[in-house]
């Protein structure tokens, strides 16, 4: 387990820095984004309301805390992912913005301030995803099971997606947050084997493919869910190797997007892959029987995810030969 904790250096605001492990890093090169990635900047008056209300409830969200290019996007139209359980790390992955560190005592009251946000919001679909703790014994399994029973009870119609961390070695954790009965089960293998160690070292890829498949061994019927980083410096054959992988789990919706450098102290950009490349990953994922695939540079886990979670559903509905409503 990589946790790597610097006590002595802080911040200006008198906190550790947000990523000790990397501050004796050499820097890195940050390459110059090409024409086909562009965001707008935020400023929306319901950009700002929601960011009101997020704050409110004293509440994280990964959009800002992995440095999320669509934030702008998502806030205007309500949406944002809730990230519980703090906002610093146990792990440090050398492509994620997440602060990392040693992590404080869980806020009790976080569920039912995520549900009262996702109430006011009026989200028909939420994504809860966390910081990984492997200080905790269940790693917040039982964090994710009341989040959901406190969003259940506050906004009965919402449907939601949790976007777990992979609960390596804590046993019974995974098991916790299926029986809460989440509607669709996301945890990205984010890279290919071959990148692990370089880039997700704190994780084992087979033990995260086991927890998709897993998943469907508990519930068959929940929708699964895995995200994809490319241009990493991965091959096109290790990106395909996999979607078979994953297919093998039975995992029901892939995402693919573009790795983006958070800082010279990140790992770099290898590649930037184009529109069409992306095209091209996205007809083999759905040549493999993926029930959706959602790929493009500024594709993240939960992008659009309300609107996929309805395309998902159909795509089932469908392969099951039931008519569209």
């Amino acid at each position: 387990m990589v946790t790597i904790l610097d006590r002595l250096a802080h911040d200006g605001g008198g906190r550790p820095p947000r990523h000790p492990e990397k501050a004796r890093r050499p820097d890195t090169p940050v390459a110059r984004k090409p024409a086909w990635i562009r965001v707008k900047a935020p400023g929306s008056a319901v950009y700002q309301e929601t960011r009101r209300i997020l704050r409110g409830n004293n509440l994280t969200t990964v959009c800002e805390e992995a440095s999320c290019p669509n934030i702008a996007e998502c806030w205007s139209k309500r949406h944002a992912t809730m990230m519980i359980m703090g906002d610093t790390c146990t792990r440090a992955c050398a492509f994620c913005n997440v602060r990392t560190g040693l992590p404080g005592p869980l806020d009790e009251k976080e569920p039912e301030n995520v549900a009262r946000a996702v109430a006011r919001l009026g989200l028909e679909h939420v994504v809860v995803t966390s910081v990984d703790r492997d200080d905790l014994d269940d790693g917040g399994a039982g964090h994710f099971a009341a989040t959901i029973a406190a969003i259940r009870q506050a906004s009965p119609r919402t449907t939601i997606e949790v976007l777990t961390p992979d609960f390596l070695r804590k046993a019974g954790a995974l098991e916790r947050v299926v029986a809460a009965r989440p509607d669709v089960f996301n945890h990205n293998l984010e890279t290919v084997p071959s990148l692990y160690l370089s880039v997700r070292p704190g994780a084992r890829y087979f033990h995260s493919l086991r927890v998709l498949q897993r998943v469907k061994e508990l519930d068959p019927a929940m929708f699964t869910k895995s995200g994809l980083m490319v241009g990493l410096g991965e091959t096109r054959h290790e990106v395909l190797q996999v979607m078979d992988d994953m297919r093998a789990a039975d995992i029901d919706f892939l995402t693919i997007g573009q790795y983006l450098q958070p800082t010279r102290k990140h790992h770099a950009v290898a590649k930037f892959i184009t529109p069409e490349a992306f095209s091209s990953y996205e007809n083999s994922a759905r040549a493999k029987g993926f029930l959706l695939v959602s790929a493009s540079p500024l594709t993240r886990s939960s992008y659009h995810a309300g609107d996929d979670f309805q395309r998902l559903r159909a795509a089932r509905a469908a392969a099951n030969g039931v008519p569209a409503a």
